[in-house]
């Protein structure tokens, strides 16, 4: 293991280039930038892909469902395939070296998006039933479980110390992934004429790219020496299952709360966001479905870009130096605070004539955000677990309470739209309440780091 000392001066020269956004040391700079460009691809190609997402959806016809209340039961029944899969996973990981899982999963993802680009509307028939369904709930749980196993990965890799000062470097890669996905897509559809079920063809590219980085940093670590900051032993496997140590560990726990709430959050808005555009692009009976569909992702696929070019602004120039100087309470409590204060401008622009561009400036600013801080928080929160413990448990908090989270946006929708017919404000006032929690659970969490900060530190200590 390097102690840090590297005498290649273009390495040198990289770490004070580097030293611009966060406090690097030569002999991280390999590491670092491999995973940085790990996560790039991988953002890359979920923001190619997510388009599709939105236009499939728009022109998916259930019953006499709208396309919220399609988009929201979609969500829904992610969380239940999440957790159905979720012991598949725990077992691969026993049964599996650390190299085959995380080859393994992605290249499975490349091989799937191909086959629903064949599913698509007018291809082998005119509809293929429930095919915008299944695909949004396979691009979510593609999104949940590649990006989740990349920072569990870069958690095992990383001591409390360093992570702490490369997290949010590594962390500009996945907001120039979302800013790059989100223009190549717009370029695709606007000058080159694909349409966005074409794009599921360009996405496993970045994906298979951001695999074969894995593939490499696991299979010649040892000889370029790589991590100079890992964790010298990996102790045995937690035997317990993931809910086990989730709820018998109150810090761990207070995470999964932390990450529930965030995502319900943040899904509710994205919820009545959608219902917004579609009310503006025409998703009356007048306007023809492939219209619709194009419009739909087109429009996703600008808002995207900006949310990118926001969150790697603040990723690279204000999240490093928002852990340096405000410590984690900064980063875990202005997520909450920013999502306050959008959600308040968006419930009181209702029904002015200027409300969707409230609306989704708003929700820029907080996408943004939570982009940058908040998943830049999440992922710093989990240096200090027992490494034990890091695959199982925070697999199943990142996918599974994220998916319930969708889960119960569903029935946000459900309930207010059918049995208590709300309007967009009642929405917005019950995504405050839950902001009020978010805070809340934020501030058990500072505590919560007070209380076992020495612990902690004895824990690093013997393990260096």
């Amino acid at each position: 293991m390097s102690d840090g000392r590297v005498s290649d001066p273009v390495v040198v020269a990289t770490s004070r280039v580097l030293g611009l956004f966060t406090q690097i040391k030569p002999g991280e700079v390999r590491l670092t930038l491999a995973l940085l460009l790990t996560v790039f691809f991988m953002l890359t190609a979920f923001f190619i892909a997510k388009p599709a997402r939105e236009s499939w959806l728009a022109v998916s016809i259930i019953g006499d469902l709208t396309p919220l209340e399609v988009r929201a039961t979609s969500g829904g029944l992610q969380s239940v395939v999440l957790i159905a899969l979720l012991p598949l996973y725990s077992r691969l990981y026993e049964v599996w070296s650390r190299r085959r899982l995380l080859v393994g999963v992605n290249l499975f993802f490349v091989a799937v998006f191909p086959l629903f680009w064949l599913l698509q509307p007018g291809l082998l028939r005119e509809v293929v039933p429930f095919s915008g369904v299944a695909f949004y709930i396979w691009i979510g749980i593609f999104a949940v479980t590649v990006v989740a196993q990349f920072w569990t990965y870069a958690a095992d890799l990383y001591t409390q110390d360093a992570g702490k000062r490369l997290f949010p470097l590594i962390a500009v890669g996945a907001s120039l992934g979302a800013v790059a996905g989100s223009a190549i897509s717009v370029e695709l559809i606007d000058r080159v004429g694909l349409s966005s079920y074409d794009l599921l063809l360009v996405a496993p590219i970045p994906l298979l790219l951001a695999t074969v980085l894995l593939w490499r940093i696991e299979t010649f670590d040892a000889r370029n020496r790589l991590t100079p900051s890992i964790v010298p032993d990996r102790p045995a496997d937690d035997p317990r299952s993931a809910w086990k140590i989730v709820t018998s560990n109150r810090y761990i726990l207070l995470i999964g709360v932390f990450v529930f709430l965030l995502n319900w959050v943040q899904t509710n808005g994205e919820n009545i966001l959608f219902a917004a555009l579609q009310e503006t692009i025409g998703a009356g009976e007048d306007m023809a479905s492939e219209d619709r569909a194009a419009a739909t992702a087109e429009a996703y696929a600008r808002i995207y870009v900006w949310v990118g070019l926001v969150g790697l602004l603040i990723q690279a120039f204000f999240v490093s130096r928002l852990l340096r100087f405000g410590g984690m309470a900064g980063m875990v409590l202005i997520p909450p605070f920013v999502s306050l204060v959008s959600n308040g401008a968006m419930g009181g622009s209702v029904g002015s004539a200027g409300a969707l561009g409230v609306i989704t400036a708003a929700k820029t600013a907080e996408n943004a955000t939570n982009a940058s801080v908040a998943n830049t928080a999440r992922h710093i929160l989990w240096l200090p677990v027992a490494k034990e413990a890091l695959y199982k448990a925070k697999t199943a908090i990142d996918t599974v309470c994220v998916r319930i989270a969708d889960g119960l946006a569903a029935l946000t929708v459900i309930i207010g739209t059918r049995l208590l017919s709300a309007d967009l404000v009642a929405f917005f006032m019950f995504n405050l309440a839950l902001i009020v929690l978010w805070l809340g659970v934020g501030i058990l969490i500072i505590r919560e780091r007070k209380d076992r900060r020495e612990l902690w530190a004895d824990r690093e200590r013997t393990a260096l």
